[in-house]
Formats: structure tokens, sequence, C-alpha cells
């Protein structure tokens, strides 16, 4: 019997998913207000521009963490499958050693 997951994020492969998809919307929402900024820039106040360039560049910061974020969990999947080959080759030459 497998494992079955309870949440959307029970598995690496899930949180990649989730992670991705954020990404996306992330990257849809800092052109969005860049498109912004680029199309009121004379209608707008300062302060406002300002606000709104404030936006994009947290924005830009949040996808640099979840491209971070994404590239770990790659990480975590390959050290499990290394770690789940390892045992596997363990459980069929047990008198082996390294």
């Amino acid at each position: 019997m497998g494992f079955k997951p309870e949440t959307p994020f029970d598995n690496i492969e899930s949180a990649q998913q989730f992670v991705r998809l954020l990404i996306e919307a992330i990257e849809e929402s800092r052109a969005d207000v860049d498109a912004d900024i680029a199309r009121a820039e004379s209608n707008l106040s300062e302060r406002q521009k300002q606000a709104l360039q404030l936006v994009s560049d947290t924005l830009a910061k949040l996808s640099h963490h979840m491209t971070t974020s994404r590239r770990m969990l790659k990480d975590l999947r390959t050290l499990r499958r290394i770690l789940l080959d390892e045992r596997q080759l363990n459980k069929q030459n047990p008198d082996k050693k390294r």
C-alpha cells in the first residue's frame, strides 16, 4: 500500500508545483505593475510612483526567494532519490560494505 498524501504539500513534487505556479503569478503581477508604472508615468504623483516602484521591487525580491526555494526543493528531491536508491541497494546486498 503506497503513501497517500493528506494535503497538497505532503510530498516534494507537490510543493515544487505550488512554488512554480506561485513564481508565475508573481512574475505576472510584476509585469502588470511595471506596465502601470510605464503607462501612468505622467499621471501619478511622485508618491504614487514610488509606491508602485516599491511594489515592483518587493515582487522582484519575492520572485528571487521563490526561485531559491524551487532550487532547494529540487535538491531535496535529488537527495531523497539518492537516499532511497542507496537503501534499496543495501537491502539487496546486505553483505556489501562501502
